[in-house]
């Protein structure tokens, strides 16, 4: 749906017995917005949604992921484009490549499919840098990624950018597994694969995907 309708087209939706938790977080994943509180409730098929597309990235994932990338936000360009860290300068996909984690370029859908490498973001508002964000938004953001990793449980996570961690959970958080885990899976910390990240080389951040990956 989110791939078939333009920035702001609106969308109802029918669930099952699902809880109205739930389903706000995965209408957020999937890149769309209930329009008002009183949008999301009983219908004749369980519950209903009333949604807008936004100008984000939709989630790509499902259960039995053996890895879980988390970005911090897309930019306006890969939201655009609807290909998550496809700026030109960003490193994500050269280092995935290299790592073996996925075997074609730029297609988040073939490494969900094929490869069990799923993606999605702390924050899904796209800006044109994740310096835009506040700490409120990466808290947000990170219960929900909290919630996603409990009822998809992939074997690992992999978050992808030291900003948003940092301003959620630990100011002083560095590289590597973290003390703490999102729905009881384990939680690898990386550098930013933006090209604005000059202290981070393509070997560095391929090394970093490939610790990522290796528990899985």
């Amino acid at each position: 749906m989110h791939r078939s309708l333009a920035v702001g087209a609106t969308a109802e939706l029918a669930f099952g017995a699902w809880s109205e938790t739930r389903l706000r977080d995965v209408i957020t994943g999937a890149g769309f917005e209930a329009d008002t509180p009183d949008t999301i409730g009983p219908g004749d098929a369980g519950i209903r949604a009333r949604v807008t597309r936004q100008r984000t990235l939709p989630d790509t994932v499902g259960p039995g992921m053996r890895l879980l990338v988390c970005g911090l936000n897309p930019s306006l360009h890969a939201a655009d484009a609807g290909v998550g860290f496809v700026t030109p300068g960003n490193r994500f996909w050269p280092a995935a490549l290299e790592a073996g984690l996925v075997s074609r370029d730029r297609d988040s859908r073939h490494a969900m499919l094929c490869h069990g490498v799923g993606m999605t973001d702390l924050v899904k508002r796209a800006t044109p840098r994740a310096a835009a964000l506040t700490a409120d938004e990466y808290r947000t953001g990170l219960e929900r990624l909290g919630r996603l990793c409990a009822w998809l449980q992939p074997r690992a996570v992999c978050v992808v950018g030291l900003a948003g961690w940092r301003a959620a959970v630990d100011g002083k958080a560095r590289s590597g597994w973290q003390d703490m885990a999102l729905g009881a899976r384990p939680v690898y910390l990386m550098p930013s694969t933006s090209g604005l990240n000059a202290s981070a080389t393509l070997d560095t951040l391929t090394e970093h995907l490939r610790a990522a990956s290796r528990s899985t």
